[in-house]
């Protein structure tokens, strides 16, 4: 039998799916894909190496700082125990640490959201926090973290003083007076002032009026003036100035004062925000965490309420499901989508319209929960993973059910997952559509996902170390995947700041390949033997490419190597190895099912894209190396395209095999096998 597999956007399956050849997607998936990245058209290639950024003190966890598609208005916020740093994907900036209240066992934990300049962090033992960028001289940005106080404006006015004109009368008027700042901020309403022996003001007649004053309040734009009128005291006027003449104005009941509400007050802090339709949303708190509260409409801090409510007034909402199901995330999808412990939901104000305090209804949507991972929007779909931590699952609007369906998308490759939670995840964009997971292991998964075109195929990636944290931001020619490493050099354990390398293009020579871990690209002026700059490897036996010719042997010794011939680029760091073996070939012939009948490989033939090198064999012990050229060290190798043929051996076996390997730090990227099949 002669197969072609052309197509590897499956990614890697679990071993209990190796008899199910009936699946559809059965010939699209691998038995093993380490290191190596599914590609949009069917291919798939070995995963760029981690470039070393900085070396950290401790433990970290990265979160984005997103401001633009500008990849210098892109940060990465380095939180350590009690410390806050900021990096690019350069490395980290001469901005100072600056403390944070966060101990290092919480950082993961932490939610956060941004909005232009800010970014806030909620955590349910920490009161809401902000990291806020403004500009500093010379150009660049000055850093801080801040305590948020909700519900803070202008001091109140002093109550006014009024004067009524006209003949009197047995009634009281009564007055009370805001100040407003630029940003259109409304304080709390004076005391209110009162002039007894008035007349009401549906008695009044020509003449009659009622002069208010009060004193200037610092940095107030402007007052709005309100009289009472039953019982409520409405909306007449606003004043440029410290006073105002009222001349018998309709008060406005719809329109009243602002009065203090705080829902987080002693020690309720939310454990999640984001923000939906201009108000930021807060939610899981320890004394209510089934419920969610909305700000003011465009003044996220404010949580001032008017009486009666109006609709730009904050919403409280409290999810009845018959349980306490804590909320978990929330994600502004054109719906509010509100994840829970037991449920997920979609929140609206009904028919297409906006949330208000009187227009609010969750109606659930799944009921598979959710953990506390703040979701991922990739296009149409919000991905977010299950309650215990351990399931992929998306969720996408579903014409045929009116309403939100999802699927479980970790279904084939439970084996990676299994006794495992994620703990952090990260979206790159591009190049690939990839999702980055940190598994609680150190184990770095990846998730390949567009579901436009039904690509969807998990992958692990090995790093002689634990990834830790993750991150993604906008870059050069597309998204940057920084983390946070821990290895351990000559002995002792070392927390590393690393990017991802960018993918290597068509246009770039060999040189220029970079598949290495936590290294350093280093040019030199003039060719060079003695390449300097390795300090944070010391001890370590390096993977080098010295001017597209692979260098071994190489051990950094007083943060140098020494190569055995001069060279003016050199990509020098940790190897690592990429694996592919494709399932057992299985199908159905006129003699009966091919399971369970031993088989052997004949002679197969590998499609390969600008590739060098690389291993082949019956099982991953057992290796056979793939012709490169040149053999020596002082010439370039040259990449390869086109098709390869190999002969794997291995003998007669009924789940046999072809193991791809690369363990130099060349490129390997295959198109597709062809694969000659002799069955007993």
């Amino acid at each position: 039998m002669r197969i072609a597999l052309q197509n590897f956007t499956g990614g890697e399956i679990s071993p209990t799916l190796s008899a199910r050849y009936d699946l559809s997607r059965y010939r699209n998936c691998v038995a093993c894909m380490e290191n190596m990245l599914p590609g949009l058209h069917g291919d798939v290639a070995r995963r760029p190496g981690t470039r070393f950024l900085a070396a950290l003190e401790a433990s970290a966890v990265l979160l984005p700082f997103c401001f633009s598609s500008l990849p210098s208005q892109n940060f990465i916020l380095v939180l350590e125990e009690k410390s806050l740093r900021i990096a690019t994907t350069g490395g980290i900036t001469a901005s100072p640490v600056i403390p944070t209240p966060y101990a290092a066992q919480d950082l993961l934990d932490i939610c956060h959201a941004q909005v232009g300049d800010v970014v806030y962090l909620a955590h349910p033992a920490y009161p809401l926090h902000k990291i806020v960028r403004r500009d500093a001289e010379g150009g660049s940005y000055a850093w801080s973290i801040e305590e948020v106080h909700l519900n803070t404006s202008l001091p109140a006015p002093a109550a006014p003083g009024l004067s009524f004109t006209g003949s009197g009368g047995s009634y009281t008027l009564r007055y009370k007076v805001a100040a407003v700042d630029a940003n259109g901020r409304q304080s709390l309403a004076s005391a209110a002032g009162e002039c007894p022996n008035a007349r009401h003001p549906s008695d009044w007649v020509v003449g009659n009026s009622t002069s208010i004053s009060w004193p200037a309040v610092a940095g107030a734009a402007e007052y709005n003036i309100y009289r009472e009128e039953a019982g409520y005291f409405g909306f007449i006027g606003v004043s440029s100035g410290t006073s105002f003449s009222d001349q018998n104005y309709k008060a406005d009941t719809t329109d009243t004062p602002r009065e203090d509400w705080n829902p987080f007050a002693d020690g309720n802090n939310p454990g999640v925000v984001a923000f939906h339709q201009q108000r930021m949303v807060l939610a899981a708190t320890p004394g209510t965490p089934q419920a969610f509260y909305m700000s003011r409409t465009g003044d996220f801090e404010s949580f001032r309420k008017s009486r009666p409510l109006q609709d730009d007034d904050p919403v409280e909402y409290l999810i009845a499901s018959g349980s306490i199901d804590s909320v978990t995330w929330v994600a502004s999808f054109g719906d509010l989508l509100v994840g829970t412990s037991g449920s997920e939901y979609k929140a609206s104000g009904g028919d297409g319209s906006a949330i208000t305090p009187q227009k609010v209804s969750t109606t659930a949507q799944s009921y598979w929960g959710s953990a506390g991972l703040a979701p991922i929007i990739i296009g149409n779909s919000v991905l977010h993973v299950q309650r215990h931590g351990s399931r992929v699952r998306d969720l996408f609007y579903s014409l045929e059910k009116d309403g939100y369906a999802g699927n479980d998308l970790s279904i084939l490759a439970p084996h990676l997952f299994e006794g495992h939670t994620i703990k952090q995840w990260a979206y790159q964009q591009t190049p690939g559509s990839t999702i980055w997971c940190v598994r609680d292991d150190g184990l770095l998964l990846a998730f390949t996902y567009m579901k436009e075109h039904d690509i969807w195929g998990w992958s692990r990636h090995i790093t002689d170390g634990k990834v830790l944290s993750v991150a993604a931001v906008a870059d050069e020619g597309g998204d940057a995947l920084v983390m946070v490493v821990q290895r351990t050099v000559a002995g002792s354990t070392r927390y590393f700041l690393e990017r991802l390398a960018p993918v290597w293009a068509d246009s770039q020579p060999v040189a220029e390949a970079y598949f290495v871990d936590c290294g350093l690209s280093i040019r030199a002026s003039t060719p060079t033997r003695e390449v300097a700059g390795l300090e944070h490897l010391e001890g370590c036996a390096l993977a080098v490419l010295a001017d597209g010719s692979p260098v071994e042997g190489c051990v950094v010794r007083g943060g140098s190597i020494e190569l055995p011939y001069a060279a003016t680029l050199v990509q020098a760091g940790l190897p690592y190895a990429s694996v592919l073996s494709p399932l057992p070939v299985e199908s159905d012939l006129s003699s009966g099912t091919t399971l369970a009948q031993s088989r052997a490989y004949g002679t197969c033939s590998l499609r390969l894209y600008r590739s060098v090198g690389g291993q082949y064999g019956p099982s991953r012990s057992e290796l056979y190396d793939l012709p490169f050229m040149p053999e020596r060290w002082a010439e370039a190798v040259q990449p390869f395209s086109g098709d390869l043929a190999c002969a794997p051996s291995g003998g007669w076996d009924n789940q046999a095999s072809i193991w791809l390997v690369q363990q130099r730090p060349l490129p390997f990227r295959i198109l597709a096998l062809t694969l000659d099949i002799t069955f007993a």
